[in-house]
Parts: structure tokens; sequence; C-alpha cells
């Protein structure tokens, strides 16, 4: 028999292999670390097994019980996994597609931003939850997902399907990572719909033309937050939320820095932004302008709000540049374009000064201080590098 600590302290190896606690209950240990109990039992001579959950969701203590439970139905010539099957449709909704989805989706959206948590709960209320909602995870069938999301494929909607997949996927993925279903059944199913093309934020990349629009902004004669704003965008190339929502105790002016913390932040991981020479100098035109705990780029009707989502591609329209063209999102791949292609910085410190997920060798992720002193000399250099190309 096993001890509780014996299954607290088995170790993953190479392959899965099985722990006997004796009259057919075992724990299988899978190379990922999951720990997951089975019992095996013969009846009208058909050996079978029958899941029990997963460890440590459930104990020793309470997979024994389970087992002597189904021993004492074997006795009396009743097939477990029969049993369970007939009242699969009779365990109420707390196994269903849409009792997990909620499930998942109420544990994770903490993490999420709140416009991201809500347009992951509409796609499942608009294009899942009617067709799969009511349906035991257990009993779903690689067809069923694939029919729900080929009916958003239908409409043309091709992204989207791809993306409602994913979400599909995460929701059973949690249902195997909490035992309601030992695997996937959407896993294998991306290449069942029709690729996705791709939407790029457009964006200038040639010299001549980004140097063509730092001077169309230097003249620039609207508002003078937006005219801080769109000559701030390049020298910094956050996500255009992260630029109107900027408060001014977020920005160190003496050290050069501008920290943003974890919650405005997609990744929801605090981030460090080096702020150039040039950067300080368009900063110290507007910072008399608003209050000490104010945003830097106020909403013209309120210095509560921020400034517009709309204003810096309106002013972007407004110096003659078109949306397929140029937009507010487009100073990143600018960014990322130039600093590899004409200044040769590596990839990992321009991934890691745009936000995006970045591991070391390792595979841990960088912490929001790896590489400070490296990503302010790159983010000197490329403010002096457009300035070259501003008087070029």
């Amino acid at each position: 028999m096993l001890s509780a600590q014996q299954v607290k302290t088995a170790k993953p190896k190479e392959r899965q292999y099985k722990l006997h606690d004796g009259n057919g209950l075992f724990i299988i240990i899978r190379p990922n670390g999951s720990k997951w109990w089975r019992f095996r039992y013969k009846l009208r001579g058909k050996t079978k097994e029958i899941s029990l959950g997963t460890y440590p969701d459930k104990g020793l203590k309470a997979v024994r019980l389970q087992r002597d439970e189904y021993r004492l139905m074997l006795s009396k010539g009743i097939d477990p996994s029969a049993a369970r099957q007939a009242t699969k449709g009779q365990e109420g909704n707390e196994n269903s597609f849409e009792a997990i989805a909620t499930e998942w989706h109420t544990r994770l959206s903490g993490q999420w931003t709140p416009s991201y948590a809500a347009r992951i709960w509409r796609r499942l209320e608009k294009d899942v939850l009617p067709y799969l909602g009511s349906i035991a995870v257990a009993s779903l069938k690689p067809m069923d997902i694939l029919g729900t999301v080929r009916r958003i494929e239908d409409r043309g909607t091709l992204e989207t399907a791809h993306r409602t997949l994913s979400t599909i996927n995460q929701v059973l993925r949690y249902g195997v990572q909490t035992g309601r279903i030992e695997s996937n059944p959407a896993r294998e199913l991306g290449s069942a719909l029709l690729p996705a093309k791709t939407k790029h934020h457009a964006a200038l990349v040639d010299p001549k033309d980004v140097g063509a629009l730092l001077r169309a902004i230097d003249g620039y004669n609207g508002d003078i937050f937006t005219q801080a704003a769109l000559k701030l965008a390049p020298l910094v190339f956050v996500r255009p939320g992260e630029l109107r929502h900027m408060l001014k105790e977020e920005v160190d002016l003496s050290n050069k820095i501008w920290e943003i913390p974890a919650e405005k932040m997609k990744m929801r991981q605090a981030h460090l932004v080096p702020l150039s020479r040039q950067a300080i100098e368009v900063l110290e035109q507007v910072w008399p302008l608003t209050p000490a705990d104010g945003f830097v780029f106020p909403s013209v009707r309120s210095q509560v709000r921020p400034m517009s989502e709309n204003t810096i591609n309106a002013a972007l329209r407004r110096l003659g540049y078109t949306k397929e063209e140029m937009t507010g999102h487009g100073f990143r791949a600018m960014a990322r374009t130039l600093l590899d292609e004409q200044l040769h910085f590596a990839p990992h410190l321009i991934e890691h000064q745009l936000a995006h997920a970045v591991r070391d060798p390792l595979g841990r992720a960088y912490n929001r201080t790896q590489h400070l002193a490296e990503r302010t000399a790159m983010m000197q250099a490329w403010a002096d590098y457009l300035d070259r190309l501003r008087l070029s």
C-alpha cells in the first residue's frame, strides 16, 4: 500500500510510470509532473480501467473510498464505467463546458485587462456556449468542436475562428488540469481550419519615409498635448494605450526612466522604459501644464481623463497619412524593424523593450530590470538615429 508521503514526493521521470496501492488502485506519474489516479478491474473476463481524477485534487484517502465503492458495485455485477457514463447527464452542470469555461475565466480574468476579459467572454457567449455549453466535457468529441468553429469560419471571419478555437483549447486544457477530462479533444484541430490572414498594424519602415513623418510631426499645429504625444510615440514605441495612460508619478525625469505598472501592461508585468535625452525634452514641454498626480497627456475635455484612444490616429490622418500607411501602433513595428536592420541591436533587447514575452537561455522570463543598461544605450542610440533621419 502507498503512503500519502510517497504520493506527494513521487517525481516525474523521462517516461510515465505507476505506483500501485492495491486492489486495482494505482497512480500514474507523467513526465510533465501530473499525477492521475486509476482503478483497474475485471468484469466478465474483460479488464478495464477508470479514471479517479488527479492528485492533489484527490488525495489517497478519497480515491481509496472511491475504489471501495466501485469494488462493491463489481460484487453486484455492476460495471463502474457504464454506471458513470449513464449518470453523466444527471451530474448537474458542474462538468459542463459552460461551467468549466466560467470557472476558467473567473480564475484567470484577474490577470487580464478588463477589456480583454470582456472580449474573451463575449466570444464564448456568442459563438461557443450556445452549441457546447450544456455538453459534459468528458462527452465532447473533436467534431463537436470543429463544427462550432466552422460556423465562424463560414461567416468569413477566419481570424475569429482561430482565436475562438484557441480559447476552447485553453478551457479544455484547464479541464484536463483539474481532472474533469483526461485529454483535450480540441488539441489537434488547428490545421482543420483555413489559415487566417494575419493583419499587421500599418507602419512606415523605410528610413526616408520615417524622416518625412518626423518632419511632418514637427509641423503639427494642433493641440500641444497631441503634438507632444506624437513626438514621444516613436521615441518610446510603447503600445498606444500605455502612452495615453502615462501618469506623471510613473516618470522619473531626473533618472530618465518611466515605470509602467503591471496592471497597465498587456502581459501584466511591470515594464521599464528608459527615456532618451530627446524624450525628456518632449516631456518637459508639457510637464508644467498638468497636476503632479495627473495624466501627462490628458483629454481635451478633462484633465482627469486620459487622451482619447483615437487622438493619435486622427492626428496622423490630419498630417495626410492614411490608416493603410501609418497608425499609432505602427511606431512599434517601425522601431523593431529599424533597430534590427539599420542599427543592428540584438533581437532579444528589442523584444524586451517592446514588452514582449522574452526568456533567457534557461527558459526563465526576463524581469523588468534585465539588460537595463544595454536597453538605455539602445534607446538613446535610437533617438539619435531618428534625429538624423529627421534632418536628412
